[in-house]
């Protein structure tokens, strides 16, 4: 793996600068243990990569965990002689069982206990992880900013809004002279692009929002690594293989087509190239994606220096239309 990416991206008007590929860390304490995540988030670091991105709620889901594993292995990680000042750490409130919704009593007590799980100083970039219908956008959006204001924050954003709830959010933050948002993180990727309808690349546009798509690789079915269904159902299939085999219809194969031909024609594997339109297209600074093991790292980091050509780009567009 390379050493050194031939590009840097900003988070917004953060100042905030990173290697335009973020790591999923949706994975550790799930289908990662710790040692698999020390030596994933290892060797991402070693191969041009900075930028970690997980949830305060990642994992609850999985049997026997309560929620925070994710953050609470990037924290010893961290802590076992990492260079924090090297690494960007993205993380997200409203779906840890202790910390739900977006109150701002809670956004604070989960911020802290964020904090205390990843053993820093600060979180780099604070996302609302889920909009909350139930706690008013103006409490929301001043907790936020007040954990700007006490340096436990360096930047704000928003995941799964609607572009409306996002304007809203903007309307607030301008009269209440709050800090601004300055990340989207929506589902995105080359076969789920209501993305580019819905609002939100407007929106992104408008406010000069970086977006980090999750779900990048569609669950892994664009690692290529489903062709049949019986894929999803063999051994060692991941544990969200079963979502990826439904992506197998007429669409999904003519999409395979696009992504093998480019692949063939650099040299590089299908993920790289996923991960490559994805960071090409307006207003993305950075795909999302996740490695269980560091086998599945190189085709991610290639997709760092893989340029596409517009023709390639616009093939690969007209066959997920």
């Amino acid at each position: 793996m390379s050493t050194q990416t031939q590009a840097r991206t900003v988070i917004g008007d953060s100042g905030i600068e990173i290697a335009p590929l973020a790591l999923g860390g949706n994975v550790f304490g799930w289908t990662a243990d710790r040692e698999t995540s020390f030596a994933v988030l290892d060797a991402f670091v070693a191969g041009g990569g900075d930028f970690v991105d997980t949830a305060d709620g990642y994992s609850h889901w999985v049997p026997g965990n309560s929620g925070g594993e994710s953050e609470t292995i990037i924290g010893q990680w961290l802590a076992s002689g990492r260079d924090r000042d090297g690494v960007v750490i993205a993380t997200k409130v409203s779906t840890h069982p202790e910390f739900t919704g977006l109150a701002a009593a809670n956004v604070q007590a989960a911020a802290e206990a964020s904090l205390r799980r990843l053993q820093t100083d600060r979180i780099d970039l604070y996302y609302a992880h889920f909009d909350d219908a139930e706690a008013p956008l103006e409490h929301t959006v001043a907790a936020f900013s007040r954990l700007v204001d006490e340096g436990k924050v360096r930047a704000i954003g928003v995941s799964n809004y609607t572009a409306d709830r996002i304007a809203e959010w903007f309307r607030i933050a301008r009269e209440g002279g709050y800090h601004l948002p300055v990340a989207l993180q929506p589902h995105y990727n080359l076969v789920e692009r209501d993305f580019e309808t819905n609002g939100l690349r407007e929106v992104a546009a408008q406010e000069s929002l970086a977006v980090f798509p999750y779900y990048s690789l569609a669950k892994g079915f664009l690692a290529g690594k489903y062709r049949e269904a019986a894929d999803a159902t063999a051994p060692g299939a991941s544990a969200r293989a079963e979502g990826a085999a439904a992506y197998l219809d007429d669409r999904g194969r003519a999409v395979l087509d696009a992504l093998d031909a480019v692949a063939t024609a650099h040299g590089a594997p299908v993920a790289s190239v996923a991960l490559a339109w994805l960071r090409q297209q307006p207003t993305v600074a950075a795909p999302i994606a996740s490695a269980r093991n560091t086998e599945q790292l190189p085709a991610l980091l290639a997709a760092l220096s893989l340029e596409l050509s517009p023709e390639e780009i616009a093939d690969l567009t007209a066959a997920s239309a």
